[in-house]
């Protein structure tokens, strides 16, 4: 009997475990709910409860293959080992299948479970499936890890011109097998329930992600480098969230990006380029967290960042928390991701710059509230933008390179649409005062919205001072002044 260790991949369509299980012979699924690891690991409710619905709509799928699907408790992953081994044992598998995940975590939960498998004769295979290259195999001339994305993505289209990876066909039903599937759980203690308009943004299956695929890639990928940028507009594809849960592969949105450009990525339409050119951003960020495990333990991936004195500012952080800065864009945009457990990806920019340089506070602070609440938090990609955005990373934003929180809002929000729509106060002003209210003179500019919390240009000056007093940076500084 074989056994498919469901994680981030709850999906049945070209799923490289699932498919490799099944050809081996009869076969089962397992899930494991971990709830204080997903704590430690600052999980969002919003995300923990869109993984069990897409549980529960997996389960029918499977249901259809004749795979059942059981369910696990084992409260962290240092439990894993015994609980796997306990069910191998109960139900007389022989090998275990599952697709890798990357973290340091991660692989040490993996290698535990492959050494107790093995002590009692059991087989554990981890397949690539996330990725379209294993980590370790796109390297440098000297033979390290890339840390500048646009060197990695050169030698990512070359593989890519020479092998396309492939998808993996869909199983055939397989012969009852006299086993009961589980009930999914609707909530794991710990874990507050998303109200249903919540919910209802994101619904579950992989029928859903897939219709977002086509409807995307059929349509709004052409215009998807215009409008990307613009949050009013629905110009990005909306599929982060079901990425992240595996509920679609980055495969099946590389051949639909493929297929909507001539089986071009590097010509033709340029939306089509620059989406793919996204899904290689995410690639590149989880070999980064392969090969330099420290971004993996809440370290700046350049360490001579970790001597720069954050400000402890416990009201500045609440406050842009919460989407009362004063700044309209900035406040808009906390107040989505409050609101929907997603914010669009220009926003996640200018929200951690104004966190990290003008507020000066540390970049893991942004980090952990973002993977709190969002639905598509993931760790890799969270903690490469928030590098990014604060300087501390690789290929980094240059730390003088500080974006104008009403700069950006004019350009990027012109009509202040957006805006008005998550920050209902401002909806009175018109297009031209609405991204700066405190601009209008009195005490707060208008009545019950807070003034500014901060000098944009003053707070400017304080983070280039900051990032000009590392020993490091003097070359750089130079160089670019």
């Amino acid at each position: 009997m074989q056994l498919i260790w469901l994680r981030t991949d709850l999906r049945v369509h070209d799923n490289t475990a699932l498919s490799a299980a099944m050809e081996q012979g009869p076969a089962l699924a397992v899930y494991m709910i971990t709830p204080a690891q997903w704590l430690s690991h600052d999980d969002a409710s919003v995300k923990v409860d869109f993984w069990m619905r897409n549980l529960s709509a997996l389960k029918n799928e499977l249901h259809a293959l004749n795979v059942p699907l059981l369910i696990v408790q084992a409260d962290t992953w240092d439990q894993v080992p015994s609980a796997l081994l306990e069910l191998c044992k109960r139900h007389g598998i022989t090998h275990v299948h599952a697709n890798e995940e990357y973290g340091v975590n991660e692989e040490k939960r993996d290698r535990a479970v492959e050494i107790a498998l093995a002590d009692q004769g059991i087989g554990f295979t981890r397949q690539l499936d996330q990725l379209f290259f294993k980590p370790g195999t796109v390297l440098t001339r000297s033979g390290g890890y890339f840390k500048v994305y646009t060197q990695f993505r050169k030698v990512c289209y070359g593989r890519l011109h020479h092998s396309v990876p492939a998808l993996v066909r869909l199983p055939k039903k397989q012969a009852p097998l006299q086993v009961k599937s589980d009930d999914v759980p609707e909530y794991v203690k710990g874990f507050a329930t998303p109200p249903e308009e919540l919910k209802a943004l994101w619904p579950a299956g992989e029928h859903e992600a897939r219709q977002r695929l086509e409807h995307f890639t059929d349509d709004a990928v052409h215009y998807y480098n215009d409008e990307r940028d613009f949050p009013a507009k629905p110009g990005t594809s909306q599929l982060s969230a079901y990425l992240a849960a595996g509920v679609v592969s980055a495969r099946q949105c590389l051949h639909a990006a493929l297929r909507s450009n001539n089986g071009e990525f590097e010509t033709g339409n340029v939306g089509s380029v620059t989406w793919i050119n996204e899904l290689l951003w995410r690639e590149f960020y989880k070999h980064v967290l392969v090969g330099f495990p420290r971004v993996s333990r809440h370290r700046a991936f350049r360490p001579e960042t970790e001597a720069l004195t954050w400000r402890h500012a416990p009201d500045d952080l609440k406050a842009w928390q919460q989407g009362r800065t004063g700044l309209p864009i900035i406040d808009a945009a906390m107040r989505q991701l409050l609101a929907t457990g997603w914010m669009h990806n220009r926003l996640r920019m200018i929200v951690a710059m104004f966190l990290t340089k003008n507020l000066l506070i540390d970049w893991r602070e942004g980090e952990r509230f973002f993977m709190q609440h969002l639905i598509d938090g993931d760790l890799a990609a969270n903690n490469g933008g928030w590098q990014w955005s604060s300087s501390t990373g690789t290929d980094s934003s240059p730390y003088f390179r500080i974006f104008n929180p009403l700069n950006q809002s004019e350009r990027f929000d012109p009509q202040g649409v957006f805006i008005k729509k998550w920050v209902p106060e401002l909806a009175g002003l018109n297009k031209r005062d609405v991204h700066d209210p405190s601009a209008l003179g009195g005490l707060f500019g208008v009545e019950g919205y807070p003034a500014p919390i901060v000098d944009l240009k003053s707070s400017r000056e304080r983070a280039l001072t900051a990032f000009k007093s590392l020993p490091h940076r003097q070359a750089e500084t130079q160089h670019h002044e």
